[in-house]
Protein backbone atom coordinates (compact mmCIF):
# COMPACT_ATOMS: atom_id res chain seq x y z
CA UNK A 1 0.00 0.00 0.00
CA UNK A 2 0.95 3.30 -0.70
CA UNK A 3 2.58 5.41 1.83
CA UNK A 4 1.65 9.17 0.80
CA UNK A 5 3.04 10.98 3.81
CA UNK A 6 6.60 9.46 3.29
CA UNK A 7 6.23 11.03 -0.82
CA UNK A 8 4.78 14.30 0.65
CA UNK A 9 7.86 14.56 3.00
CA UNK A 10 10.68 13.41 0.18
CA UNK A 11 9.18 15.98 -2.45
CA UNK A 12 9.77 18.63 0.56
CA UNK A 13 13.09 17.44 1.08
CA UNK A 14 13.55 16.99 -2.83
CA UNK A 15 12.54 21.50 -3.57
CA UNK A 16 15.96 22.77 -4.21
CA UNK A 17 16.75 19.30 -7.07
CA UNK A 18 13.41 20.10 -8.35
CA UNK A 19 14.41 23.75 -8.85
CA UNK A 20 17.95 22.43 -10.25
CA UNK A 21 16.42 20.00 -12.55
CA UNK A 22 14.23 22.48 -14.52
CA UNK A 23 16.98 25.57 -14.38
CA UNK A 24 19.15 22.83 -16.16
CA UNK A 25 16.92 22.09 -18.60
CA UNK A 26 15.74 25.53 -19.33
CA UNK A 27 19.26 26.64 -20.37
CA UNK A 28 19.19 24.91 -23.37
CA UNK A 29 17.57 26.60 -26.58
CA UNK A 30 15.57 23.88 -28.03
CA UNK A 31 14.36 25.85 -30.77
CA UNK A 32 12.64 23.41 -32.98
CA UNK A 33 11.56 26.17 -35.75
CA UNK A 34 15.00 27.28 -36.30
CA UNK A 35 17.28 25.40 -37.90
CA UNK A 36 20.89 26.94 -36.20
CA UNK A 37 19.50 25.41 -32.65
CA UNK A 38 19.19 21.79 -34.33
CA UNK A 39 21.96 20.19 -31.70
CA UNK A 40 20.78 21.92 -28.77
CA UNK A 41 17.01 20.95 -29.58
CA UNK A 42 19.09 17.22 -29.37
CA UNK A 43 20.49 18.27 -25.99
CA UNK A 44 17.09 18.89 -24.62
CA UNK A 45 15.97 15.36 -25.53
CA UNK A 46 18.99 13.74 -23.59
CA UNK A 47 18.73 15.93 -20.91
CA UNK A 48 14.79 15.02 -20.49
CA UNK A 49 16.06 11.63 -20.78
CA UNK A 50 18.37 11.81 -18.01
CA UNK A 51 15.97 12.71 -15.66
CA UNK A 52 13.19 10.21 -16.79
CA UNK A 53 16.41 7.39 -16.15
CA UNK A 54 17.29 9.17 -13.20
CA UNK A 55 14.16 8.70 -11.69
CA UNK A 56 14.26 4.93 -11.92
CA UNK A 57 12.35 4.77 -15.33
CA UNK A 58 13.96 2.75 -18.63
CA UNK A 59 14.22 4.73 -21.48
CA UNK A 60 15.43 4.92 -24.56
CA UNK A 61 15.48 7.86 -27.48
CA UNK A 62 13.52 7.23 -31.17
CA UNK A 63 14.87 8.19 -33.61
CA UNK A 64 13.02 9.99 -36.50
CA UNK A 65 14.03 12.16 -39.58
CA UNK A 66 14.32 15.36 -36.91
CA UNK A 67 14.29 15.34 -33.61
CA UNK A 68 14.42 12.30 -31.69
CA UNK A 69 11.14 11.09 -29.35
CA UNK A 70 12.09 10.15 -26.05
CA UNK A 71 10.59 7.23 -24.42
CA UNK A 72 10.61 5.54 -20.43
CA UNK A 73 8.01 3.36 -18.46
CA UNK A 74 7.97 2.00 -15.18
CA UNK A 75 7.50 -1.66 -14.62
CA UNK A 76 3.67 -2.69 -15.56
CA UNK A 77 1.50 -2.86 -12.84
CA UNK A 78 -1.43 -5.87 -13.66
CA UNK A 79 -4.82 -5.41 -13.21
CA UNK A 80 -4.12 -1.58 -13.04
CA UNK A 81 -4.67 1.23 -15.84
CA UNK A 82 -1.80 2.65 -18.04
CA UNK A 83 -0.77 5.86 -18.06
CA UNK A 84 0.69 7.58 -20.82
CA UNK A 85 2.29 11.47 -19.77
CA UNK A 86 3.08 13.04 -23.54
CA UNK A 87 4.67 16.70 -23.62
CA UNK A 88 6.94 18.23 -25.17
CA UNK A 89 11.17 19.60 -25.09
CA UNK A 90 11.16 22.11 -27.42
CA UNK A 91 10.34 25.86 -27.21
CA UNK A 92 8.90 29.04 -29.33
CA UNK A 93 11.73 31.32 -30.71
CA UNK A 94 12.33 33.75 -28.09
CA UNK A 95 12.29 37.25 -30.26
CA UNK A 96 11.93 39.51 -29.96
CA UNK A 97 15.09 39.58 -27.34
CA UNK A 98 14.72 43.38 -26.52
CA UNK A 99 11.89 42.91 -24.68
CA UNK A 100 13.03 40.32 -22.30
CA UNK A 101 14.37 41.53 -18.91
CA UNK A 102 16.53 38.71 -18.73
CA UNK A 103 18.02 36.74 -21.35
CA UNK A 104 15.62 34.15 -22.61
CA UNK A 105 17.82 31.11 -21.98
CA UNK A 106 19.32 32.42 -18.96
CA UNK A 107 16.29 31.27 -15.98
CA UNK A 108 15.89 33.88 -13.53
CA UNK A 109 13.74 33.94 -10.04
CA UNK A 110 11.48 37.19 -9.58
CA UNK A 111 8.95 37.53 -7.39
CA UNK A 112 8.34 33.94 -7.02
CA UNK A 113 8.00 33.05 -10.44
CA UNK A 114 11.53 31.37 -12.53
CA UNK A 115 11.50 33.50 -16.21
CA UNK A 116 12.71 31.69 -18.98
CA UNK A 117 11.46 30.34 -22.56
CA UNK A 118 10.02 26.90 -21.96
CA UNK A 119 9.02 27.31 -18.50
CA UNK A 120 5.65 27.05 -18.99
CA UNK A 121 5.83 25.88 -21.95
CA UNK A 122 6.50 23.22 -21.70
CA UNK A 123 10.02 22.53 -19.65
CA UNK A 124 8.28 23.10 -16.50
CA UNK A 125 5.01 21.53 -16.79
CA UNK A 126 6.50 17.85 -18.36
CA UNK A 127 9.10 18.40 -14.76
CA UNK A 128 5.96 17.94 -13.01
CA UNK A 129 5.48 14.63 -13.73
CA UNK A 130 9.15 13.17 -14.10
CA UNK A 131 9.40 14.67 -10.80
CA UNK A 132 6.85 12.86 -9.02
CA UNK A 133 7.79 9.64 -10.31
CA UNK A 134 11.26 10.53 -9.07
CA UNK A 135 9.95 11.37 -5.54
CA UNK A 136 7.64 7.80 -5.33
CA UNK A 137 10.96 6.19 -6.29
CA UNK A 138 13.14 8.34 -3.92
CA UNK A 139 10.69 7.44 -0.80
CA UNK A 140 10.99 3.89 -1.52
CA UNK A 141 7.51 3.51 -2.92
CA UNK A 142 6.52 1.60 -5.94
CA UNK A 143 4.36 3.55 -8.60
CA UNK A 144 0.80 1.97 -8.31
CA UNK A 145 0.24 1.72 -11.76
CA UNK A 146 2.28 1.47 -15.40
CA UNK A 147 3.31 5.08 -15.98
CA UNK A 148 4.40 5.72 -19.45
CA UNK A 149 6.42 9.11 -21.07
CA UNK A 150 6.76 10.24 -24.54
CA UNK A 151 7.86 13.49 -25.01
CA UNK A 152 8.44 14.88 -28.34
CA UNK A 153 10.63 17.55 -29.79
CA UNK A 154 8.37 19.24 -32.61
CA UNK A 155 4.85 20.23 -30.79
CA UNK A 156 5.45 23.45 -31.59
CA UNK A 157 6.39 23.31 -35.18
CA UNK A 158 3.61 20.67 -35.77
CA UNK A 159 4.82 17.11 -34.45
CA UNK A 160 5.59 16.19 -37.58
CA UNK A 161 7.58 13.03 -36.69
CA UNK A 162 5.58 12.13 -33.77
CA UNK A 163 2.92 11.87 -36.34
CA UNK A 164 5.42 9.81 -38.96
CA UNK A 165 6.04 7.24 -35.36
CA UNK A 166 2.07 6.89 -34.50
CA UNK A 167 1.30 5.50 -37.73
CA UNK A 168 3.88 2.84 -37.43
CA UNK A 169 2.34 -0.10 -36.51
CA UNK A 170 5.07 -0.88 -33.67
CA UNK A 171 4.04 2.55 -31.99
CA UNK A 172 0.21 1.11 -30.81
CA UNK A 173 1.92 -1.57 -28.67
CA UNK A 174 4.55 0.94 -27.33
CA UNK A 175 1.97 3.57 -26.70
CA UNK A 176 -1.10 1.27 -25.95
CA UNK A 177 -2.08 2.88 -22.20
CA UNK A 178 -5.76 3.68 -20.87
CA UNK A 179 -5.59 7.54 -19.95
CA UNK A 180 -2.90 10.09 -21.54
CA UNK A 181 -1.86 13.05 -19.12
CA UNK A 182 -0.94 16.10 -20.58
CA UNK A 183 0.17 19.58 -18.60
CA UNK A 184 0.56 21.93 -21.49
CA UNK A 185 -2.22 24.72 -20.38
CA UNK A 186 -3.04 26.90 -18.00
CA UNK A 187 -4.89 27.25 -14.61
CA UNK A 188 -8.33 29.13 -14.46
CA UNK A 189 -6.85 31.67 -12.78
CA UNK A 190 -3.91 32.27 -10.20
CA UNK A 191 -5.15 30.11 -7.33
CA UNK A 192 -8.07 27.92 -9.35
CA UNK A 193 -6.71 24.98 -10.49
CA UNK A 194 -8.73 23.95 -13.67
CA UNK A 195 -9.11 20.06 -15.46
CA UNK A 196 -9.34 21.14 -19.30
CA UNK A 197 -11.80 18.96 -21.05
CA UNK A 198 -11.75 20.55 -24.27
CA UNK A 199 -8.78 21.84 -26.92
CA UNK A 200 -9.21 23.69 -30.07
CA UNK A 201 -7.73 22.40 -33.49
CA UNK A 202 -5.58 24.65 -35.68
CA UNK A 203 -4.77 24.91 -39.25
CA UNK A 204 -1.76 27.23 -40.22
CA UNK A 205 -0.94 28.93 -43.83
CA UNK A 206 1.42 31.05 -44.82
CA UNK A 207 0.55 32.80 -48.03
CA UNK A 208 2.56 34.34 -50.65
CA UNK A 209 1.49 37.29 -53.33
CA UNK A 210 3.44 37.72 -56.08
CA UNK A 211 3.44 40.74 -58.50
CA UNK A 212 6.01 42.13 -61.11
CA UNK A 213 9.36 40.49 -61.73
CA UNK A 214 11.14 43.36 -59.62
CA UNK A 215 10.23 46.02 -56.98
CA UNK A 216 9.04 49.22 -59.51
CA UNK A 217 9.42 52.70 -58.92
CA UNK A 218 5.96 53.87 -57.26
CA UNK A 219 5.40 57.27 -59.19
CA UNK A 220 6.63 55.66 -62.37
CA UNK A 221 4.72 52.83 -61.98
CA UNK A 222 2.08 53.54 -59.50
CA UNK A 223 -1.88 52.55 -60.69
CA UNK A 224 -0.63 50.74 -63.80
CA UNK A 225 -0.03 47.41 -61.74
CA UNK A 226 -1.44 45.65 -58.75
CA UNK A 227 0.58 46.24 -55.59
CA UNK A 228 1.05 42.87 -53.75
CA UNK A 229 1.26 44.80 -50.87
CA UNK A 230 -2.13 46.83 -50.94
CA UNK A 231 -3.86 43.24 -52.57
CA UNK A 232 -2.39 41.43 -49.66
CA UNK A 233 -4.11 43.66 -47.03
CA UNK A 234 -7.15 44.35 -48.97
CA UNK A 235 -7.27 39.88 -49.10
CA UNK A 236 -6.76 39.80 -44.85
CA UNK A 237 -9.42 42.20 -44.18
CA UNK A 238 -11.69 39.99 -45.98
CA UNK A 239 -11.35 36.74 -44.42
CA UNK A 240 -13.76 37.85 -41.53
CA UNK A 241 -16.87 40.06 -41.97
CA UNK A 242 -17.96 43.24 -39.89
CA UNK A 243 -19.49 40.71 -37.24
CA UNK A 244 -16.50 38.51 -36.74
CA UNK A 245 -17.58 35.61 -39.09
CA UNK A 246 -15.09 33.97 -41.36
CA UNK A 247 -15.68 33.66 -44.81
CA UNK A 248 -14.34 30.79 -46.09
CA UNK A 249 -17.12 28.86 -47.98
CA UNK A 250 -18.71 26.22 -45.96
CA UNK A 251 -16.61 26.95 -42.86
CA UNK A 252 -19.44 26.55 -40.35
CA UNK A 253 -20.95 23.35 -41.47
CA UNK A 254 -19.10 21.54 -39.46
CA UNK A 255 -19.06 23.75 -36.08
CA UNK A 256 -20.91 22.63 -33.00
CA UNK A 257 -23.28 24.70 -31.35
CA UNK A 258 -21.87 25.80 -27.75
CA UNK A 259 -24.13 23.29 -25.65
CA UNK A 260 -26.38 25.32 -22.64
CA UNK A 261 -24.75 23.35 -20.30
CA UNK A 262 -21.54 24.05 -21.02
CA UNK A 263 -22.66 27.78 -20.89
CA UNK A 264 -24.55 27.71 -17.58
CA UNK A 265 -21.18 25.91 -16.36
CA UNK A 266 -18.86 28.85 -17.46
CA UNK A 267 -21.47 31.47 -16.66
CA UNK A 268 -20.84 30.06 -12.77
CA UNK A 269 -17.16 30.60 -13.64
CA UNK A 270 -17.42 34.47 -12.33
CA UNK A 271 -15.45 35.65 -15.57
CA UNK A 272 -14.74 39.47 -15.92
CA UNK A 273 -14.21 41.30 -19.75
CA UNK A 274 -13.14 44.04 -17.99
CA UNK A 275 -10.42 42.64 -15.71
CA UNK A 276 -9.63 40.36 -18.76
CA UNK A 277 -9.34 43.57 -20.86
CA UNK A 278 -6.83 44.85 -18.05
CA UNK A 279 -4.77 42.03 -17.75
CA UNK A 280 -3.80 42.46 -21.67
CA UNK A 281 -3.42 46.10 -21.56
CA UNK A 282 -6.19 46.60 -23.88
CA UNK A 283 -9.21 49.23 -24.29
CA UNK A 284 -11.92 46.86 -25.38
CA UNK A 285 -12.73 43.03 -26.32
CA UNK A 286 -13.67 42.17 -29.61
CA UNK A 287 -14.89 38.80 -31.59
CA UNK A 288 -17.67 37.21 -33.14
CA UNK A 289 -21.18 38.83 -32.10
CA UNK A 290 -23.80 36.96 -30.17
CA UNK A 291 -21.39 34.71 -27.96
CA UNK A 292 -19.64 35.64 -24.51
CA UNK A 293 -15.57 35.80 -24.07
CA UNK A 294 -14.86 32.63 -23.06
CA UNK A 295 -17.48 31.12 -25.73
CA UNK A 296 -15.24 32.72 -28.46
CA UNK A 297 -12.07 31.74 -26.71
CA UNK A 298 -12.70 28.43 -25.94
CA UNK A 299 -15.83 27.02 -28.37
CA UNK A 300 -16.00 28.88 -31.72
CA UNK A 301 -13.62 29.08 -34.53
CA UNK A 302 -11.16 32.29 -34.85
CA UNK A 303 -8.97 33.44 -37.67
CA UNK A 304 -5.74 35.23 -37.16
CA UNK A 305 -2.93 36.66 -38.72
CA UNK A 306 0.64 36.06 -37.23
CA UNK A 307 2.98 37.56 -39.85
CA UNK A 308 3.22 40.12 -42.03
CA UNK A 309 6.23 41.21 -44.84
CA UNK A 310 6.71 43.26 -48.00
CA UNK A 311 8.46 46.11 -49.27
CA UNK A 312 11.03 48.08 -47.38
CA UNK A 313 11.94 48.36 -43.90
CA UNK A 314 14.88 50.04 -43.26
CA UNK A 315 15.42 53.51 -42.10
CA UNK A 316 13.91 56.50 -43.91
CA UNK A 317 11.75 56.17 -47.53
CA UNK A 318 11.73 54.05 -50.51
CA UNK A 319 9.06 54.30 -52.82
CA UNK A 320 8.58 51.09 -54.23
CA UNK A 321 6.30 48.68 -55.56
CA UNK A 322 7.25 45.57 -53.76
CA UNK A 323 7.40 42.53 -55.96
CA UNK A 324 6.23 40.23 -53.21
CA UNK A 325 4.37 40.51 -49.96
CA UNK A 326 3.52 37.47 -47.43
CA UNK A 327 1.49 36.73 -44.25
CA UNK A 328 1.55 33.54 -41.85
CA UNK A 329 -2.42 33.31 -40.79
CA UNK A 330 -4.02 30.58 -39.01
CA UNK A 331 -7.40 29.19 -38.12
CA UNK A 332 -8.29 27.85 -34.52
CA UNK A 333 -10.70 25.27 -35.32
CA UNK A 334 -13.70 23.41 -33.13
CA UNK A 335 -14.06 19.96 -32.92
CA UNK A 336 -15.54 18.14 -35.87
CA UNK A 337 -13.86 20.43 -37.97
CA UNK A 338 -11.03 19.21 -40.29
CA UNK A 339 -7.93 20.77 -41.23
CA UNK A 340 -7.76 19.08 -44.64
CA UNK A 341 -11.36 20.38 -45.00
CA UNK A 342 -10.10 23.95 -44.04
CA UNK A 343 -7.72 24.00 -46.36
CA UNK A 344 -9.59 23.11 -49.53
CA UNK A 345 -12.30 25.90 -48.03
CA UNK A 346 -9.20 28.50 -48.03
CA UNK A 347 -8.10 27.11 -51.45
CA UNK A 348 -11.68 27.98 -52.79
CA UNK A 349 -11.76 31.54 -51.38
CA UNK A 350 -8.18 32.03 -52.70
CA UNK A 351 -9.86 31.55 -56.05
CA UNK A 352 -12.71 33.27 -55.66
CA UNK A 353 -10.53 36.48 -54.31
CA UNK A 354 -7.45 36.78 -56.21
CA UNK A 355 -7.02 40.03 -57.63
CA UNK A 356 -5.57 40.62 -61.22
CA UNK A 357 -2.28 40.87 -61.59
CA UNK A 358 -1.13 39.17 -58.56
CA UNK A 359 -0.04 35.49 -58.16
CA UNK A 360 -0.89 33.64 -54.82
CA UNK A 361 0.63 31.10 -53.27
CA UNK A 362 -0.67 29.10 -50.30
CA UNK A 363 1.49 26.70 -48.44
CA UNK A 364 -0.08 24.46 -45.30
CA UNK A 365 2.31 24.72 -42.65
CA UNK A 366 0.70 21.97 -40.28
CA UNK A 367 -2.93 21.30 -38.47
CA UNK A 368 -4.85 19.59 -36.41
CA UNK A 369 -8.19 18.56 -34.96
CA UNK A 370 -9.31 19.94 -31.86
CA UNK A 371 -10.75 17.82 -29.12
CA UNK A 372 -13.50 17.65 -26.01
CA UNK A 373 -13.54 14.64 -23.18
CA UNK A 374 -16.29 13.54 -21.57
CA UNK A 375 -16.11 15.54 -18.01
CA UNK A 376 -17.67 13.25 -16.39
CA UNK A 377 -15.02 10.74 -16.91
CA UNK A 378 -13.77 7.86 -13.79
CA UNK A 379 -10.36 9.43 -15.06
CA UNK A 380 -11.63 13.56 -14.43
CA UNK A 381 -13.07 12.50 -10.94
CA UNK A 382 -9.44 10.90 -9.95
CA UNK A 383 -7.88 14.42 -11.07
CA UNK A 384 -9.61 16.04 -9.18
CA UNK A 385 -8.88 14.14 -6.17
CA UNK A 386 -4.88 14.50 -6.81
CA UNK A 387 -5.25 18.39 -7.94
CA UNK A 388 -7.30 18.66 -4.54
CA UNK A 389 -4.66 17.78 -2.73
CA UNK A 390 -2.36 19.19 -4.59
CA UNK A 391 -3.45 22.74 -4.78
CA UNK A 392 -5.60 22.77 -1.79
CA UNK A 393 -8.66 23.48 -3.92
CA UNK A 394 -10.41 21.52 -5.83
CA UNK A 395 -10.67 22.36 -9.76
CA UNK A 396 -12.88 23.64 -12.11
CA UNK A 397 -13.70 22.16 -15.37
CA UNK A 398 -12.65 24.69 -18.30
CA UNK A 399 -12.05 24.05 -22.37
CA UNK A 400 -8.97 25.84 -23.82
CA UNK A 401 -8.38 27.99 -26.61
CA UNK A 402 -5.01 26.91 -27.88
CA UNK A 403 -4.25 23.98 -29.69
CA UNK A 404 -2.21 20.52 -29.49
CA UNK A 405 -2.27 19.21 -32.92
CA UNK A 406 -1.29 15.88 -31.87
CA UNK A 407 -3.39 15.31 -29.04
CA UNK A 408 -6.94 14.77 -31.46
CA UNK A 409 -4.37 11.96 -33.10
CA UNK A 410 -3.32 10.54 -30.22
CA UNK A 411 -6.56 9.58 -28.38
CA UNK A 412 -7.97 8.17 -31.80
CA UNK A 413 -4.73 5.88 -32.62
CA UNK A 414 -4.49 4.72 -28.55
CA UNK A 415 -8.14 4.45 -28.09
CA UNK A 416 -7.44 6.30 -24.77
CA UNK A 417 -8.78 8.98 -22.86
CA UNK A 418 -7.06 12.31 -21.86
CA UNK A 419 -6.44 14.54 -18.50
CA UNK A 420 -5.67 17.79 -19.73
CA UNK A 421 -3.83 19.62 -16.60
CA UNK A 422 -2.33 22.73 -16.73
CA UNK A 423 -0.35 24.26 -13.99
CA UNK A 424 0.45 26.97 -15.67
CA UNK A 425 -1.37 30.64 -15.81
CA UNK A 426 -2.94 32.87 -18.47
CA UNK A 427 -0.52 35.69 -17.49
CA UNK A 428 2.60 33.48 -18.57
CA UNK A 429 3.47 34.83 -21.63
CA UNK A 430 4.03 31.73 -23.18
CA UNK A 431 5.52 32.42 -27.16
CA UNK A 432 5.99 35.86 -25.34
CA UNK A 433 8.92 37.87 -24.48
CA UNK A 434 9.22 37.03 -20.07
CA UNK A 435 7.80 34.14 -20.16
CA UNK A 436 7.04 32.23 -16.44
CA UNK A 437 6.25 30.07 -14.31
CA UNK A 438 5.41 30.16 -10.92
CA UNK A 439 7.98 28.39 -8.30
CA UNK A 440 4.69 27.72 -6.04
CA UNK A 441 2.35 25.85 -8.87
CA UNK A 442 5.57 24.30 -9.97
CA UNK A 443 6.05 22.58 -6.49
CA UNK A 444 1.98 22.21 -6.32
CA UNK A 445 1.68 20.57 -9.82
CA UNK A 446 4.59 18.10 -8.44
CA UNK A 447 2.98 17.05 -5.74
CA UNK A 448 -0.73 17.13 -7.43
CA UNK A 449 1.28 14.43 -10.29
CA UNK A 450 2.58 12.32 -7.28
CA UNK A 451 -1.27 11.96 -5.85
CA UNK A 452 -2.57 11.52 -9.48
CA UNK A 453 -0.52 8.35 -9.91
CA UNK A 454 -2.68 7.11 -6.39
CA UNK A 455 -5.85 8.02 -7.59
CA UNK A 456 -5.72 6.61 -10.86
CA UNK A 457 -4.74 3.31 -9.86
CA UNK A 458 -7.90 2.53 -8.03
CA UNK A 459 -9.42 3.56 -11.50
CA UNK A 460 -11.03 -0.30 -12.50
CA UNK A 461 -9.20 -0.84 -15.84
CA UNK A 462 -11.05 -0.42 -18.77
CA UNK A 463 -12.26 -3.65 -20.38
Amino acid sequence: MSDLKAIDRQLQQSQPSFLETLKTLLRIPSVSADPAYRDSVKQAANAVLDSLTKAGLKGELIKTDGPPLVYAESPAVPGKPVVLVYGHYDVQPPDPLDLWVSPPFEPTERDGNIYARGSTDDKGQVLTHVNSVAAWAAAGQALPLQVKFLIEGEEEVGSEQLSKYMAKPEAAEKLACDVIVISDSSQYAKGQPAITYGLRGIAYYELHFTGPKQDLHSGSFGGAVTNPANALAKFLAKLTDDQGRIQLPGFYDSVKPVADVERDRWKQLGFSDDQFAKQLGVGALTGEAGYSTLERRWARPTCDVHGLWSGYQGEGGKTIIPAKAGAKVSFRLVPDQDPKQVSEQFRKFIAMNTPAGVQIELIDLHGGSGVVVDPESPFVAAAQQAITAGFEKPAVLIREGGSIPIVANMVSALKADVLLLGWGLDDDGAHSPNEKFCLADYYRGIRASSYLWHYLAEVPKPS
